[in-house]
């Protein structure tokens, strides 16, 4: 019994996942959903400022908090370590969700691009940012990255294979594709407004803490493998100056791979 409320468990935090990875598209392009980045009667300035920071902050604590290795020990005694991941998915969910629902759209335009096959290319882009997120998890153990192979393995009492070291395909150009994808769907834009333009500069500057945060437990976990790869392929930006990493090499997200309890 305790293994399949694990399941239903996992299965709903991944489906509160799906939702929020497909409203965040329509919410930062400002397509079909009830409540985007922009829409939404102003507020002053001031307060619409104050909020959306707050809400931002929310988040990057949130999940930098609940990602750490430290964190994860401590939750663990308090939740079965299978679940461990799929609360993770699902706290951070629900954080996004609040950040949608309460953001104070900022109108004054920074920029607005007229040209039609501009302002198309750059909608190209941001769905080119899209995909290569949703891309870079699958290259990775997807299921395993948003809990759902964790809650499996403890109800058919099996264990996760130990964490590997790979570089499948996009992480031998970049460390951190799924960053990369993230920033090139904020940016990417033919209409900056003032909200957007925050949202982008604000989730930029905590996407780069992460990675160090992220990479800092990749060395404790693999230790000189990691370093090495760290040494010959670069951060977000391709081809900027370092070699690509030997295909004997590895890289892998650090999701929990916990036995079942």
């Amino acid at each position: 019994m305790a293994g399949l409320l694990a399941v239903l468990h996992g299965i709903c935090a991944y489906a509160f996942f799906l939702f929020t990875i497909l409203y965040a598209i329509g919410f930062v392009g400002n397509l079909v959903v009830p409540k985007s980045i922009d829409s939404g009667a102003a507020r002053p300035l001031i307060e619409s400022l104050g909020v959306n920071v707050m809400l931002l902050g929310l988040f990057a604590v949130q999940h930098s908090v609940m990602a750490r290795q430290g964190f994860k020990r401590w939750w663990t005694r308090v939740v079965p370590p299978s679940i461990e991941r799929s609360t993770f998915v699902l706290f951070s969910s629900l954080v996004l969700l609040l950040l949608y629902w309460q953001w104070r759209p900022m109108p004054a335009l920074i920029w607005t691009v007229h040209d039609p096959l501009i302002a198309t290319a750059l909608d190209a882009t941001a769905w080119f940012g899209w995909a290569l997120l949703f891309a870079s998890t699958f290259l990775l153990s997807h299921f395993e990255l948003f809990g759902l192979s964790q809650v499996f393995a403890r109800l058919f009492g099996r264990n996760l294979p130990a964490p590997q070291f790979k570089t499948p395909l996009l992480y031998r150009l970049v460390r951190h594709p799924l960053y990369l994808g993230f920033l090139i769907a904020f940016w990417a834009t033919p209409s900056m407004t003032a909200g957007h333009l925050l949202f982008a500069v604000a989730t930029t500057g905590y996407i780069l803490i992460a990675i160090q945060l992220e990479e800092r437990d990749l060395v404790d976990i693999f230790g000189d493998q990691y370093h090495s790869y760290r040494q010959q392929v670069a951060m977000l930006i391709p081809w900027s100056g370092r070699k690509f990493v030997d295909t004997t090499e590895a890289r892998t997200s650090i999701p929990e791979r916990n036995p079942p309890r």
